[in-house]
């Protein structure tokens, strides 16, 4: 995301005009974006004209507008935001309190107006206006007759490709047919990899399946590379690292992440950071329950009480359409800060941010134990 300028005053109310340069931006301005905000941006309007003789023409003209917005849709998979709402200033072609709706697209600057700006917004430019935040992790996830690329950002998992094909059995006294299905199942995983890793920026890229599939494939991917002088995959050779997994669907994901070789290789990106946060709250969940809170009214009594060691938190909860409701999960964050804890975001797109979902989307790992009674007397009251 590239800032173009910044215009806010001292009661934290002005707008940011800012440009996306690639997809993960346009999931940094979902985030950013709320209902009731002001945005303005170039749009294609349709505007009918009659003429003399009563015949009727549908023109398209580019034009800039700024509405008041009412409604926020994210296509994910095209990658366009879609925000629907009314005009507020005067134009040429759309009269004041239409509807339209405005696309935002990677390459179209936009501006956004907020009433309040809090911290959690603040943050988010500055994460998204970051060059050093980009995908610096792929991972090719298999198994035989399936294999899932993956891109992980420090905001999603994207999914690259997915390969599936019919592998033939192993019969009685031949292997021809199951070894040719080996080899196109491996050549298409390695054309997978060429189209959709860019090694420029990718620092590592994990190869993960049961048994011996992954050793396999690494393999017959190098002994390719050298036959077809495929250059990028012999320099980067480095950057593969080989991994167990139970299975080579998306969600074994979480578990090679949390493997401590990876772990180690990964650790300065922010994907194995937060699987490994939630890790650490499972195993006091089951070690020191009394340390290990989840569900908003527990942690705010934790946070209370200045106990909380490491705030679990979805951006989901931010994107509450209720201010109050937004305000308060503010707060939470502010205070664990202010007592000097860790606060760590979970993007509601990536596999450790949909397993905290499950857990109401917020939990706290906290520095000392506070009893089970204490809590059920606070909810009593």
């Amino acid at each position: 995301m590239k800032l173009v300028s910044r215009d806010i005053d001292k009661n934290y109310a002005g707008c940011v005009t800012m440009i996306p340069e690639e997809a993960e931006d346009l999931w940094h301005a979902y985030n950013l974006i709320m209902v009731g905000d002001t945005i303005r941006s170039t749009t294609i309007r349709k505007i009918q004209t009659e003429s003399a003789t009563g015949s009727v023409s549908v023109n398209k003209v580019r034009t800039t507008l700024t509405i008041k917005i009412e409604a926020i849709d994210f296509d994910t998979q095209g990658c366009v935001l879609r925000l629907k709402g009314r005009n507020i200033q005067e134009n040429q072609y759309v009269k004041m309190g239409a509807y339209h709706t405005l696309d935002l697209e990677v390459n179209r600057k936009f501006t956004l107006g907020k009433q309040e700006w809090d911290s959690i917004a603040l943050e988010r430019i500055e994460t998204a206006c970051d060059p050093t935040q980009h995908a610096d992790l792929a991972a090719v996830i298999m198994q035989e007759g399936l294999a899932n690329v993956c891109l992980i950002t420090s905001n999603m998992t994207i999914m690259r490709a997915k390969i599936e094909t019919n592998i033939p059995r192993k019969r009685k006294g031949s292997c021809t047919q199951h070894d040719k299905g080996l080899t196109k199942f491996y050549d298409q995983i390695v054309q997978a990899i060429l189209r959709h890793i860019n090694f420029d920026v990718v620092k590592c890229v994990l190869v993960a399946s049961p048994g011996f599939v992954k050793d396999q494939f690494m393999t017959y991917m190098m002994d390719l590379a050298i036959k077809m002088e495929y250059k990028v995959l012999i320099d980067n050779k480095s950057k593969f690292v080989m991994v167990h997994s139970s299975s080579g669907f998306k969600h074994s994901l979480k578990e090679i992440l949390q493997d401590p070789a990876v772990t180690s290789k990964l650790s300065d990106t922010k994907a194995s950071g937060e699987v490994k946060a939630l890790d650490d709250f499972y195993q006091m969940l089951q070690n020191d329950p009394n340390r290990a809170f989840y569900g908003v009214r527990h942690v705010e009594k934790a946070v209370d009480l200045q106990a909380v060691e490491v705030l679990l938190i979805s951006d989901e909860l931010f994107r509450a359409q209720n201010v109050a409701q937004r305000k308060r999960y503010v707060k939470l964050v502010d205070s664990v800060r202010e007592c000097g804890g860790e606060v760590k975001i979970f993007s509601s797109m990536h596999i450790s941010g949909e397993q905290l979902g499950l857990l109401s989307g917020i939990a706290a790992i906290l520095r000392f134990p506070i009893p089970d009674d204490e809590e059920e007397d606070s909810d009593d009251d």
